[in-house]
C-alpha cells in the first residue's frame, strides 16, 4: 500500500511546529502520525506538503495511491474503512476531505489538493465515527496525547514481546513495555494511570517517578529524580529532568534541569535552560488565548490548561519564565529577567528586556554544533529550507 499524507488548509494552525515539517512527521503518542500508518497498515509513505519542505518530504507516487488527511490518526473504525476504499473513491468527514483512493496523476505545484481529488473521484462517501481521532491545531498535540498513547500502546502489545522488567523497579499496574537495551534503575513506574512505554535503549535514572501514559522513545533519558505525569511524550535522542505534565517533545532536545513544563509542545534541537518554567493555568482559571498565525493575532484556545509551544532549534538560558499559552518560532534564543511576550517571533535573540534578529549565519553556526552532538549533520537541504522560513517569518520581527 502506498500511502500519501496530504496537507490541507489547516497546516497554518499547527505553526511553529509545521515550519519544519508536514503535519503526517508529528509525534503524538508514541509514533509520528506517519510512523502509525507505516506500521499499522505496512504501508511506504510519503507526504503532499509545502514546496519548500518538499526538498526534505517528497511526494511518491505509484500506479495506486492512497491519499490520507495527515491530521487523521489511524483509529480503529477509520483505519478499516481506509482498508475497504475503492479505486476513485473519496472519503469525507462532512466537509473535510478524510482520503482518497486514486491512480497515479501528474501532481500539480498548487497547495489545492483536496479540491484536486474531488474532481478525480467516481464515488464520494461519507464517514462518520464517534471514536474518531483527527488533530486540529498545534495544542491537539499535547491535548489528545493520552488517547494517542493508549492506541499506539495497544499496537505494541499485538505485535512485540516487552523485556523483563527489573526487580528494583518499583511498578504499580501490569501496562509497562520495556524495550530491547532499556535501562532502568531504582525508579517508580505507575501504570495504573495508563501505559508506559521504555524504547529501545533508553535510561531511566535513580529516583524517577513517572505516571503513566507516558512514552519514552529510543535512545532518550530520564534524570535522576525527575517527576513525570502523564500523558507525556518524549522523542528519541531527548533528555528531560525536573517536572513534565502532559507534555509531548518530538525529538532530539533537552530539558535536563529542575524546572516545570506542563501542557506543552516542543520541536526539536531545543534545549530549555535550567529552572526554566511555564505557565500553563491562568489565575483567573480563564481559558488561555494565544497567538493564531491564521489570524496573525490572538485568539482563544477554549483551553482551561494550554502551556508552551516551541519551534525547531530553539533555545532558553537559565532561569527563563514563559507565561501561559506563550508560542515560540523556530531558532530562537530567549534569556534574561522577567517574561518575554507570549509571542517570539522566528528566529528571535532576547527576551523580556528587548529582542534583536538571531542572525542566519549565527544560527546555523549554533544548530551545526548542536547536532554534531547527536551525531547529525545539518544538511545542505536543511539550511535552504531553514533559510526559507528565515525569509518568511520576517513579517513577524518588524
Amino acid at each position: 500500500m502506498n500511502i500519501i499524507l496530504f496537507d490541507d488548509d489547516r497546516y497554518i494552525d499547527f505553526l511553529p511546529l509545521t515550519y519544519t515539517r508536514p503535519i503526517g512527521m508529528l509525534r503524538c503518542g508514541i509514533f509520528t502520525i506517519a510512523g502509525k500508518w507505516e506500521k499499522m497498515l505496512d504501508a511506504r509513505v510519503s507526504f503532499f506538503t509545502k514546496p519548500y519542505l518538499s526538498l526534505l518530504f517528497p511526494t511518491l507516487s505509484e500506479t495506486d495511491n492512497y491519499w490520507i488527511n495527515a491530521r487523521f490518526l489511524p483509529t480503529g473504525n477509520f483505519l478499516e474503512r481506509i482498508k475497504e476504499m475503492q479505486p476513485g473513491e473519496t472519503l469525507w468527514k462532512e466537509q473535510t476531505l478524510a482520503a482518497a483512493r486514486m491512480e497515479s496523476f501528474e501532481i500539480p505545484e498548487n497547495e489545492k489538493i483536496p479540491e484536486i481529488l474531488e474532481n478525480l473521484s467516481n464515488r464520494k462517501s461519507d464517514y462518520n465515527d464517534p471514536g474518531h481521532l483527527e488533530l486540529q491545531s498545534v495544542w491537539d498535540v499535547f491535548r489528545l496525547n493520552d488517547r494517542a498513547l493508549r492506541i499506539d500502546f495497544e499496537w505494541l502489545l499485538k505485535n512485540r514481546v516487552s523485556k523483563k522488567i527489573p526487580e528494583n523497579v518499583n511498578v504499580l499496574g501490569n501496562e509497562v513495555f520495556i524495550d530491547e537495551g532499556a535501562e532502568i534503575t531504582f525508579a517508580t513506574i505507575n501504570s495504573m494511570t495508563g501505559p508506559v512505554y521504555i524504547g529501545k535503549d533508553a535510561v531511566v535514572m535513580e529516583g524517577a517517578a513517572i505516571r503513566g501514559p507516558f512514552a519514552l522513545l529510543e535512545y532518550s533519558q530520564v534524570k535522576m529524580g525527575a517527576k513525570i505525569y502523564g500523558a507525556t511524550t518524549v522523542g528519541p535522542h531527548s533528555k528531560v529532568g525536573g517536572e513534565l505534565n502532559n507534555v509531548v517533545i518530538q525529538g532530539y532536545s533537552n530539558k535536563n534541569h529542575d524546572g516545570f513544563l506542563g501542557n506543552a509542545v516542543i520541536g526539536e534541537w531545543c534545549n530549555l535552560g535550567a529552572d526554566t518554567n511555564n505557565s500553563n493555568l491562568k489565575n483567573n482559571y480563564a481559558t488561555v488565548k494565544t497567538w493564531s498565525y491564521r489570524k496573525s493575532g490572538f485568539a482563544d484556545t477554549g483551553l482551561q490548561f494550554c502551556g508552551l509551544a516551541m519551534g525547531d532549534h530553539s533555545k532558553t538560558g537559565i532561569n527563563t519564565m514563559f507565561n501561559t499559552g506563550t508560542v515560540v518560532g523556530v531558532g530562537c534564543n530567549i534569556f534574561g529577567a522577567g517574561y518575554p511576550r507570549t509571542f517570539i517571533p522566528s528566529f528571535s535573540w532576547g527576551g523580556a528586556g528587548g529582542r534583536m534578529v538571531h542572525k542566519l549565519k549565527k544560527f546555523f553556526e549554533t544548530a551545526g554544533i548542536a547536532m554534531q552532538r547527536r551525531g547529525v549533520e545539518l544538511s545542505e537541504k536543511e539550511k535552504v529550507i531553514l533559510s526559507y522560513i528565515f525569509e518568511e517569518t520576517e513579517k513577524y520581527r518588524t
